[in-house]
């Protein structure tokens, strides 16, 4: 099993050139990676061991030893589209899913979020518009995420028994 050697950014890096490039076609919990074996449209496997957490979006690349490249495409995966009344009534309807703590990609006019019944019947009781739709999902990353999270200096202050 090959290994991965680094990580092209489709944001930050240039990548390198490859027209024969396998794919990896990941939903959202999966494109979160540190260390784990992702398996590739052309079922062979690649062993992901990265330095620290890496979230992978879509036409992000990772270089394999042998050189050669694979391409990352994001699963389609069965969300909701969720709308409110107005842009006060959104913000208020994306206080409630981040309350229970569900991932969320964040819209100007809208929220998508994973299919849930009970999610949405609690978003139809406040009012939002609720509608199945596919496709990618890129939630709105935490505020800790990819970063460690010290509780002592986090606080100021640490603890003793």
């Amino acid at each position: 099993m090959q290994k991965v050697t680094s990580v092209y950014n489709v944001q930050g890096d240039i990548a390198p050139a490859d027209n024969e490039m396998a794919k990896a076609i990941l939903a959202h919990d999966e494109r979160h990676v540190r260390r784990k074996t992702i398996r590739l449209s052309n079922n062979e496997k690649v062993l992901v061991d990265l330095p620290g957490p890496t979230f992978l979006n879509t036409g992000d690349i990772l270089k394999l030893e042998d050189g050669s490249s694979v391409l990352i495409e994001a699963a389609s995966e069965d969300l909701f589209e969720v709308r409110g009344k107005d842009p006060v009534h959104l913000l208020q309807l994306t206080w409630h899913i981040g309350n229970r703590h569900l991932p969320a990609e964040i819209a100007e006019d809208r929220i998508l979020i994973l299919r849930d019944h009970v999610i949405r019947n609690m978003l139809e009781g406040l009012g939002a518009t609720v509608t199945d739709v596919t496709g990618e999902f890129t939630p709105t990353r935490g505020a800790y995420d990819g970063h460690s999270h010290d509780h002592a200096s986090a606080h100021g202050h640490h603890h003793d028994d």
